[in-house]
């Protein structure tokens, strides 16, 4: 182990996907990072596969269970403190490391003294496959409050172990279903230090289709409201609260709650009339569009709503 190169520990937590863990631990095992690497497997609310455990001392796999708060966010911070990598990096169940992956954002954390570095990914979705890269710029505080900025993937986050156990902090288990919990971190990092960027696509992303959250409208309206509460800052960025309104529109539109969706809609256009999430709201909430519809479409450019 050098300075260049410390132990690195990647946290996978997992939920009844067994052949899609099984390609993301192996694309974990062969990174050709020449630290080591320890893969932590997290089974949330399932019986852990002690099968895919490894005693190799250059690459091991490590399998336990979620001891914390049911969900993504209390298993990622199982999987860290079952951890002892100087390193920490996250990695959802259903996406593929490319090989050079660690490499490159160890050399890049060196390089600038970061305690964040993300990448780009890219994108696969039925038959399509389509890439996307953040810039530095994309990853300041100001511009995460205006955007998600997806390609900025939690697949592709690596933190030093310090940060996430100090400043930045551990994931958030009281977001409601846990989602939303790797925007929400993502925020807390940027507020904490400059995020580094290694600007070219590591991490291939399935896309939609597995989503845990796929149709949750009423946990994802539950956590918009709790992240909106959370991060009063939104207030001071009018184009930012209103796309996040607008997903809540959204979601009581799907969930045929008409009122509550025009409600919110009307909100979201005061702030910004150009939020077209308000307008896909009100069309839903109208009938005009059905939200699976509108989620496929978005999906299908590698997007959510």
């Amino acid at each position: 182990m050098t300075a260049e190169y410390p132990s690195v520990s990647v946290i996978i937590a997992t939920h009844d996907r067994p052949q899609l863990l099984a390609k993301a631990i192996e694309a974990v095992r062969v990174q050709d990072y020449p630290g080591p690497v320890e893969c932590v497997v997290v089974f949330d609310q399932a019986e852990p596969d002690t099968a895919l455990a490894r005693e190799d001392p250059h690459r091991p796999v490590v399998v336990v269970r979620n001891d914390r708060t049911p969900g993504l966010a209390g298993a990622r911070n199982a999987g860290a403190a079952a951890s002892s990598g100087e390193l920490l990096a996250f990695c959802d169940d259903d996406d593929a490391w490319l090989p050079a992956k660690l490499r490159l954002q160890a050399e890049r954390l060196t390089a600038t003294g970061a305690d964040v570095v993300v990448s780009g990914i890219h994108v696969s979705y039925g038959d399509k496959t389509i890439t996307r890269v953040p810039r530095p710029e994309d990853v300041t505080y100001a511009e995460l409050l205006r955007r998600r900025v997806m390609e900025a993937h939690p697949s592709t986050v690596v933190v030093r172990r310090a940060a996430f156990l100090g400043e930045i902090g551990l994931v958030d288990e009281d977001i409601p279903g846990s989602y939303g919990e790797d925007y929400d971190w993502m925020l807390r990092a940027a507020a904490a230090g400059p995020i580094a960027v290694v600007a070219e696509p590591l991490v291939t992303v399935l896309w939609g289709r597995t989503s845990h959250f796929n149709r949750k409208w009423r946990t994802i309206s539950d956590a918009l409201q709790y992240l909106l509460r959370k991060h009063p800052a939104f207030a001071d960025d009018p184009r930012g609260l209103a796309r996040v309104q607008g997903q809540i529109a959204f979601a009581h539109a799907a969930l045929g709650e008409r009122s509550e969706a025009r409600t919110w809609a009307l909100r979201t256009l005061r702030g910004s009339w150009r939020e077209r999430r308000a307008y896909l709201a009100l069309a839903v909430s109208l009938r005009v569009l059905s939200a699976d519809r509108v989620l496929r479409l978005a999906h299908a450019t590698g997007r959510g709503i």
